[in-house]
């Protein structure tokens, strides 16, 4: 085990069984008639799964511990929205909630802005005192829960509180030693979408067919001032008119008479 993690944490975790597949849906029958105690049966022998995710993120910037607290507030949530009739062992349920759990941790402590030691020191331990009394209440704690627990007045509760910003690298490592992802491989990328990218074509295509019945010159106009053969320079309407042969105003005219009769004929093919 890492240094950094409790012995006598492991040595507790240890102590409670692995679960059968059987076993797992028996305590999931209970959760969901509000035991209590089959939760915190299921919580804790799934701890040791926490413990060996977390070593997937640790390094030297990082807290084990805390990372694990972290991993365990997910195995939680993951606990009470599993349910039997999902048919899949809960390891399996529950890897991707503790590993968000983790990795909005690591959000908030890969910093590229350094804190003085003695701020770090409280946000740390506001941050702890916020993760068990939300373990203990089941829900998080408003800044007066916070300044009770902690004894210090609420007022600097929240201005340590608007310290813990998040800033973080997409560079930044978010594996173990030996694995080369980054921050930025666990974002989900947004811009790329098979159905937008379908219907474009389809437009082009469309668009395409409509220009055939266009004057030569229109198509000509068409293609090269909305740029159909991909080039990295979109030609302008000085260009296109030495590619023709008329003046630049002429080029302008035949372009907005083209895109008119372009709308009108893709009102017709529309309505048919």
């Amino acid at each position: 085990m890492d240094k950094d993690i409790d012995s006598g944490y492991v040595n507790q975790i240890q102590k409670y069984p692995l679960l059968t597949a059987e076993e797992e849906a028996e305590l999931s029958h209970k959760i969901q008639a509000g035991d209590k105690l089959a939760l915190n049966s299921l919580v804790n022998s799934n701890l040791r799964l926490v413990v060996s995710i977390a070593h997937k993120f640790s390094n030297s910037r990082l807290s084990m511990m805390d990372l694990i607290q972290e991993g365990n507030l997910g195995l939680m949530t993951a606990a009470e929205k599993y349910h039997y009739s999902f048919k899949t062992r809960f390891s399996t349920y529950a890897y991707p909630w503790i590993v968000q759990y983790m990795l909005r941790y690591v959000n908030t402590r890969v910093s590229m802005i350094t804190l003085p030691h003695r701020k770090d020191d409280m946000i740390r331990k506001i941050q702890s005192a916020q993760n068990y009394l939300f373990q203990q209440n089941g829900h998080e704690a408003s800044s007066a829960e916070l300044a009770v627990y902690l004894g210090i007045p609420e007022e600097k509760v929240r201005d340590y509180m608007s310290f813990a910003y998040t800033v973080a690298s997409l560079d930044s490592e978010a594996g173990g030693e030996d694995s080369s992802l980054t921050m930025a491989d666990m974002l989900s990328d947004s811009t790329y979408s098979p159905e937008a990218l379908l219907l474009r074509e389809e437009e082009k295509r469309g668009v395409r067919d409509l220009m055939h019945e266009l004057p030569i010159n229109e198509q000509k106009v068409i293609w090269y001032r909305y740029n159909f053969d991909g080039e990295m320079h979109t030609k302008t309407l000085r260009e296109i008119s030495k590619m023709i042969g008329v003046s630049p105003e002429a080029v302008r005219q035949t372009e907005l008479r083209a895109v008119r009769h372009l709308k009108s004929a893709a009102t017709v093919a529309c309505a048919i």
